[in-house]
């Protein structure tokens, strides 16, 4: 598309608008976007970007998966341009091509990984199109905001560029639907010992086929509509897999069945959930033309960042933080089926609400009644302290799970949250955490070692 003044003079504004940001320690990774695309509306479209774009969309992973992509090209010489020190949407992407063009809005990189938000899709890829986009999985997720998972496909799929190579993970079958005249590439785990036979999740959004809607038949069900399903009517049925994964939890690492070849990683999680992640990059790195040494050479480095999850022992006691994110059922579903299948005797600190105070955060408190809570009332789980504002609405949902009040503590400044853990018998204590509480969630697993320390010290007197 040709550059006109208009788009010219909202180039230089907004370059000047993010180094004043970045003079005064301001994150630049919105403002100037937004800026931009007020000054000009298709900015977007004007300014010149990278020869290759890769997109990562999803409910669920997309972060994660972004960051496991920028890493593995960056140990493997690339110079990636990303979004990931901010927004998802199309102003953070906006500023994420100024930061990483001329004055002229001609691009310094050659590549370019974009974490997108689902419902920005519409506004972003008219512009912005990708050479390979991927699409973690597609879930309930911010009822409030996004509705069904349907609504969500429909979004993305509207929008995807007919040129772009999808990646697209096959054990989903809602997300695997995505445009379907685009090229695709299919990842799947295979099938594990711990699949069922059908949900046993509140919620299962794929129980009917899309095409004739009779009821869908599971050869095996891992988590929701996560599996391997067909229709008996009219043969709709899961995709065949160009990727799959076969995880080693003793050896630790992960086999992935590729063009009749078995290529060997690392396994840096024993999670379900970032296993899913984890593949999703390794698919998307050896289409995008990385040899399988290439990328299992950088994934021996990698790790899943911190304010995801992290691991620490103190006094023969793991402190685990793990990211469940609030407003999500499946993804707190998820993490509480991991933490109930852990072997010891367990606590838990819930870190749930979206913000920290009641003015901004979300009223809708309906998508506890989708997640698994459940699959906390496990009789290794000895105590479960609920923090936050809305602690009491969390321990109303633990109760209807047939959870004894006895294990149940409510602590409305997260901070206080460690002070109510036993710790005597406890070999691992987990705190989880809504996607904006990682801060807060690290200073509370500082102050749990800290206790940890402290009655390790009062045992050697």
């Amino acid at each position: 598309m040709k550059k006109n003044l208009r788009f010219l003079s909202a180039l230089c504004i907004s370059k000047t608008a993010m180094l004043t940001q970045k003079l005064f320690g301001m994150n630049a990774s919105y403002f100037p976007g937004k800026l931009a695309i007020k000054l000009c509306p298709d900015f977007l479209g004007q300014i010149d970007k990278p020869e290759t774009i890769i997109s990562v969309t999803g409910t669920n992973g997309k972060t994660t998966v972004c960051n496991m992509i920028i890493d593995a090209l960056t140990a493997n010489g690339y110079d990636v341009l990303n979004n990931r020190a901010g927004s998802n949407i199309n102003a953070g992407i906006a500023s994420a091509l100024i930061g990483g063009s001329t004055i002229m809005g001609r691009a310094k990189k050659q590549i370019a990984v974009f974490e997108i938000d689902e419902r920005s899709s519409k506004l972003i890829y008219p512009y912005v199109k990708p050479t390979y986009a991927v699409c973690t999985n597609l879930f309930r997720d911010s009822i409030h905001r996004n509705a069904h998972a349907e609504f969500i496909f429909r979004i993305i799929s509207d929008s995807l560029p007919p040129e772009s190579h999808l990646v697209l993970n096959a054990d989903d079958l809602i997300s695997a639907g995505l445009a379907p005249d685009n090229k695709r590439s299919y990842f799947s785990i295979a099938r594990m010992n711990t699949d069922l036979p059908e949900s046993i999740n509140i919620i299962n959004d794929m129980r009917i086929c899309p095409r004739c809607h009779h009821t869908l038949t599971y050869r095996y069900v891992r988590y929701h509509h996560i599996g391997n399903a067909f229709c008996p009517s009219c043969g709709f049925a899961s995709p065949e897999s160009d990727y799959v994964a076969m995880p080693d939890f003793e050896k630790h690492v992960l086999l992935i069945q590729h063009k009749s070849k078995e290529e060997c990683y690392p396994l840096i999680t024993n999670s379900i959930f970032n296993i899913y992640n984890q593949l999703t990059a390794i698919a998307l790195l050896r289409e995008l033309g990385l040899s399988a040494n290439q990328v299992q050479a950088a994934f021996s480095k990698l790790s899943i960042v911190e304010s995801r999850y992290s691991c620490e022992t103190v006094g023969g006691t793991q402190v685990i933080t793990h990211m469940a994110k609030g407003q999500n059922p499946i993804a707190c579903s998820c993490v509480f089926d991991y933490v109930r299948k852990e072997k010891g005797q367990k606590e838990v600190i819930l870190m749930l609400d979206d913000v920290f105070d009641r003015v901004n955060s979300s009223e809708i408190m309906t998508w506890i009644y989708d997640a698994d809570f459940e699959f906390l009332n496990e009789k290794t789980i000895r105590r479960i302290i609920i923090s936050g504002v809305r602690c009491e609405d969390y321990k109303l949902r633990l109760l209807m799970t047939g959870i004894s009040e006895e294990k149940l503590v409510c602590v409305p400044k997260e901070i206080d949250a460690p002070d109510s853990l036993s710790l005597y018998g406890t070999d691992k204590i987990f705190i989880l955490h809504e996607l904006y509480a990682a801060k807060e969630a690290m200073n509370v697993r500082d102050k749990t070692v800290d206790l940890l320390k402290n009655k390790s010290e009062r045992r050697e007197r």
